[in-house]
């Protein structure tokens, strides 16, 4: 019979995904400091997800940026003082609801930011071929899309 070896929790896909994921966050909010951007990390993520998802509410986006409502609402805030976003009443499902829409000064933020991070971004990947950049980004996307029908996400 063959001998089965436990593997430890660092030898694991989870480990290298959440120790990269931690390290890729740090590497950002060292990026965006050190360039001085006006956005931190999570509302540039925000604005972001905002600007591809127009007229989103709050619930939508917090599940979107992984953030609680209270968090996510902080961030809208923030994003909503510097004028990067608007939030427009409306209704769904027969209820009143915020919805988030970009503004032209925070769509010229986002381009702003693009350029500003992007050749430090592609630093990172300097490494991987391009092919293997969208074969990765294919595999975490559908690994993300299964862990999604198993977490409980109390957003």
């Amino acid at each position: 019979m063959a001998e089965c070896k436990l593997l430890h929790y660092t030898d694991s896909i989870p480990y290298e995904l959440e120790q990269t994921a931690r390290l890729m966050k740090i590497l950002t909010a060292q990026l965006f400091s050190r360039l001085e951007l006006s956005t931190s990390p999570d509302e540039y993520a925000a604005l972001d997800t905002v600007s591809i998802n127009p007229n989103i509410c709050q619930r939508d986006l917090a599940k979107l940026i992984l953030k609680d409502r209270a968090n996510t609402g902080r961030i809208l805030d923030s994003l909503e003082s510097k004028g990067f976003v608007t939030r427009i009443i409306d209704t769904k499902n027969n209820r009143l609801v915020k919805k988030i829409k970009v503004t032209q000064k925070g769509l010229d933020e986002l381009d702003f930011i693009n350029n500003k991070i992007k050749s430090y971004l592609d630093n990172v990947t300097q490494k991987i071929s391009q092919e293997e950049i969208e074969r990765v980004k294919e595999i975490l996307k559908d690994f993300r899309l299964d862990l999604e029908k198993v977490v409980e996400m109390n957003i």
